[in-house]
This record gives structure tokens, sequence and C-alpha cells, in this order.
């Protein structure tokens, strides 16, 4: 439990602090017989920041809910 809790506070401070995910595509440009030519694209999804702040928020209240030791 205290280890999703981690992650969860861990990837919503990534998620507020980058604001998206940005990947890189390659598409073929130009195919005549033996030339071909591609180009690297990259593009970028975005993470609203409410999302990370969720996901902050969750991190914590399942951190301090936890089982508790009597």
């Amino acid at each position: 439990m205290k280890i999703l809790a981690i992650v969860l506070i861990v990837l919503g401070a990534i998620s507020l602090a980058y604001g998206g995910i940005t990947y890189t595509t390659r598409e073929k440009v130009l195919d005549i017989g033996p030339i071909e030519a591609t180009a690297e694209r990259h593009k970028t999804l975005p993470l609203p920041p409410v999302l990370g702040g969720i996901a902050v928020v969750a991190g914590i209240a399942l951190l301090f809910a936890g089982p508790k030791k009597s």
C-alpha cells in the first residue's frame, strides 16, 4: 500500500512539473523505389494540472490511511 502511495505522489509531482508527455514518431515522407526519406515528429500528450494534483492528494491519502498497527 505504501509503495502505491509513493508511486502516485511521484507520478503526480512529475505530471505537475512537466505538464505532459513528449514522444517521437517516425513517418515515411518519401518512398521512391530504393530511396526512402523519413521525418521525426515530436508530439506532446498534454496532462491537465488537476490530474497531477489528484494523484498527489490520493497518494498522500493512501500513505496516511494505510493499515494502523496497534
